[in-house]
């Protein structure tokens, strides 16, 4: 993995991590609040984990593999 992807993958997470925190100091940890926090982070990551993270196992983008 490249630097600029972990740059960028970091650089989301502290954005998502901060976004989390107004959210639950703004309304407090409730179900509704957990949910949204729990989806959000599978929308943000899992796309990011199965693209640059994972291609060496095989599941990376179909695009990489044309010649």
């Amino acid at each position: 993995m490249e630097t600029r992807h972990i740059i960028v993958i970091l650089f989301l997470a502290l954005l998502w991590l901060w976004l989390c925190w107004i959210l639950v100091s703004a309304g407090g940890l409730t179900g509704k609040n957990a949910f949204l926090i729990v989806a959000s982070g599978i929308i943000i990551f899992v796309p990011l984990w199965k693209r640059y993270i994972r291609p060496s196992q095989g599941g990376g983008d179909k695009r990489d593999n044309r010649k």
